[in-house]
């Protein structure tokens, strides 16, 4: 039985020194008494961890586990007001590169790899989420008419499912626009939706040698330079394979050289799917199961607004949103990591809940993992039988 509790176990992943040098660089705790950037970051997982509605929860939640938040980092739980305070002042982009540090230094540890394709291209998947908010308390998000809107631009690595690059925009910006500052690796593979059918940004990506596999859409003008042969009897749902060359006059300058397009039957959907890409070599089926591979994208903003406290906010400034948004990845990248390093098979959704009842119980998080339903091991009494005579 461990003296420390399950909170403090899961806090103690998280390497305190990469933080303390983000803490120095960006000076969020010059001036600052008691309530210091460790114990802020500690306060907003806690309120992740435990889906705290309201600074006040936050507060009490932390104020329960007395003696035992020296194992936390921080010497006291801080008052509601210390929390609304800096949730509204503390530097947003202090959480914003520990979250990049940390999954630099936790994917080492847990190492994130899917083996599905044999390709050797970093794949990354690309898509936005609108996150709603109320335009009469958030009035800095403005969106439409009555209605505010911040918008997550997610460029997520195919290994591991987690985040690798994050662009919290205003919800009018349109999905192409908000991909424009995605970092770019050369080599790798970018798999999106028809909304980045943008031309000039598909250029850009093949001028820095990033490959790209997206649908394209419906009123796309091109010519057939060639077809490709469909392999015989395998993979049947190929429809058609060809390179094209756009024919459009504005679409030809935008984008000058050749593009593959594959076209595929989506039987559960009873559709065809229609893909363009700069990727000649691979094999059409592999062009297909990528774009397949896009739907990681949709399950990751269903994991983070479902089991993480993304859709409600504790603060309506637009620095307290951010810190949330920015907890919230850290909580979640912390998550997949325990699950990846756990012996029993895990699901998502089934971990965040058993921690969230287990916050403050004091058992070994590794055993926990690894054997979470087993069961206490029984003692048999001696039974010593006295003499009669």
């Amino acid at each position: 039985m461990t003296k420390i509790t399950l909170f403090s176990q899961i806090i103690s992943k998280l390497d305190r020194n990469i933080f303390n040098k983000l803490v120095q660089e960006k000076q969020t705790d010059k001036h600052q008494k008691g309530y210091n950037s460790w114990t802020h970051l500690v306060s907003m997982l806690f309120c992740q961890f435990a889906k705290s509605q309201s600074v006040r929860d936050i507060s009490n939640g932390l104020r329960s586990a007395t003696g035992n938040l020296n194992h936390l980092g921080i010497i006291k739980a801080p008052s509601k007001s210390s929390v609304s305070y800096q949730n509204k002042h503390r530097d947003w982009t202090l959480f914003r590169e520990y979250y990049y540090k940390l999954l630099s230094h936790l994917s080492g540890q847990a190492g994130f790899k899917q083996t599905k394709f044999r390709i050797k291209s970093k794949i990354f998947l690309l898509d936005s989420s609108t996150i709603s908010l109320c335009l009469s308390l958030f009035d800095w998000a403005r969106y439409k008419t009555a209605k505010g809107a911040v918008k997550m631009h997610t460029l997520l690595d195919y290994d591991g499912n987690l985040p690798a690059y994050v662009n919290i925009t205003n919800g009018k910006t349109a999905d192409n626009k908000g991909a424009y500052d995605v970092p770019l690796l050369k080599g790798s593979v970018i798999v999106a939706d028809r909304f980045y059918n943008d031309f000039p940004l598909l250029n850009v990506w093949d001028s820095n040698g990033v490959f790209f596999v997206i649908r394209h859409k419906e009123n796309i003008q091109f010519e057939t330079v060639r077809e490709k042969e469909l392999p015989d009897n395998r993979h049947e749902h190929i429809l058609k394979d060809e390179v094209i060359h756009l024919t459009g006059t504005q679409a030809k300058k935008k984008y000058p050289k050749n593009l593959r397009r594959v076209a595929v039957w989506d039987e559960k959907n009873e559709q065809t799917i229609e893909i363009i890409t700069n990727q000649m070599s691979w094999t059409a089926n592999t062009i297909s199961e990528l774009y397949k591979s896009r739907w990681q994208i949709e399950i990751f903003f269903r994991e983070i607004k479902q089991l993480l406290h993304i859709k409600s906010f504790i603060g309506t400034s637009e620095n307290a949103v951010m810190i949330q948004i920015w907890t919230a990845l850290i909580t979640i990248l912390v998550l997949k990591m325990l699950r990846q390093i756990a012996k029993y098979g895990w699901q998502l959704s089934n971990l965040v809940a058993f921690i969230r009842l287990n916050l403050f119980v004091k058992i070994d998080l590794q055993k926990w993992l690894d054997q979470p339903f087993e069961d206490p091991p029984t003692t048999q009494e001696k039974v010593i039988q006295g003499v009669l005579f």
